[in-house]
């Protein structure tokens, strides 16, 4: 199989029903030593998605990582039907592998309607064609990367991402000036909107932590520091497509207690911001004491 075809991610949101509202996904043969966030995200929107009328796209989602998932065990979604009202529909969906939750996640749904809008300009950034891909930034720092990361990094996948400022995320110097970062699927997609929200909830995990890190000079490189998502929240405000290009503006506004809070915006090739994501997640130097 082709591993730059979109078909690999797209098999991700094909999840098996096992009864009504009980879905079970799979994760990739070439996980890691755990469950990408991201794939969780994306595979409980699909089972949540699964429950709701197809004229009530998703608008938000905020979900709270519990435990390691293990990438070798199928994974249970189960959907709660919290609310089905005129306008809003609400579903809770649990995450589990052998009994335990490892993932939880509420979603609202909403009717199509017409309504007051403005938004925020989109940052000045460089066209993503005149960037490098992975494998140039790969061969530009690869005397700054361990192994195993060069590795991963020229693994051939089916997302395309441009860094902005490279120097930044291989080279970090303290900077609070955030990262930005063109990404898309390669190949195109069908003409279906679930399918591209829940691609975006899948991207959405992204890079993110490695924003608040930046701050410090620090790079989730770093083999001193432990890096986990601990919650997730995205807003889709209006209908986008992950196989053109995206804007990826991220930002970090504080860090305490081992954790970092996380921000980012997503802007089509227009300058549209299409969707809005937060994160907190663990930050903590290996060997620090903990409670």
């Amino acid at each position: 199989m082709d591993e730059t075809a979109p078909s690999r991610l797209l098999s991700l949101l094909d999840l098996e029903e096992i009864e009504p509202d009980l879905f079970r996904g799979h994760s990739p043969p070439s996980s890691g030593r755990q469950v990408y966030g991201g794939q969780a995200v994306a595979q409980a929107l699909v089972a949540a998605t699964r429950t709701v009328p197809a004229d009530r796209p998703v608008h938000s989602l905020h979900g709270y990582f519990v435990l390691a998932g293990d990438p070798t065990t199928p994974i249970d979604f189960s959907v709660e039907r919290v609310r089905d009202g005129k306008s809003f529909t609400t579903r809770r969906c649990n995450a589990t592998q052998r009994g335990q939750t490892i993932f939880s996640m509420e979603a609202s749904f909403q009717r199509r309607e017409q309504g007051l809008a403005h938004t925020v300009r989109m940052p000045d950034a460089p066209d993503p064609e005149s960037l490098d891909d992975m494998h140039g930034l790969v061969e530009r720092f690869r005397a700054f990367l361990p192994e195993e990361v060069e590795s991963w990094l020229k693994r051939r996948n089916a997302l395309e991402m441009r860094v902005v400022a490279p120097d930044d995320m291989f080279l970090p110097e303290r900077s609070a000036a955030g990262q930005m970062i063109w990404f898309r699927v390669r190949g195109a997609l069908p003409d279906d909107l679930a399918v591209h929200n829940a691609l975006l909830a899948y991207l959405s995990d992204m890079t993110l932590l490695n924003t608040a890190l930046l701050v410090h000079g620090l790079s989730i490189f770093d083999p001193k520091i432990q890096v986990a998502s601990l919650d997730h929240a995205l807003w889709i405000h209006e209908a986008l497509r992950v196989d053109q290009w995206l804007l990826y503006a991220q930002h970090s506004p504080w860090a305490g207690g081992a954790r970092a809070l996380t921000a980012g915006q997503i802007f089509t090739r227009a300058g549209r911001l299409v969707a809005s994501v937060s994160q907190e997640g663990l930050l903590r130097l290996r060997g620090a004491a903990q409670t």
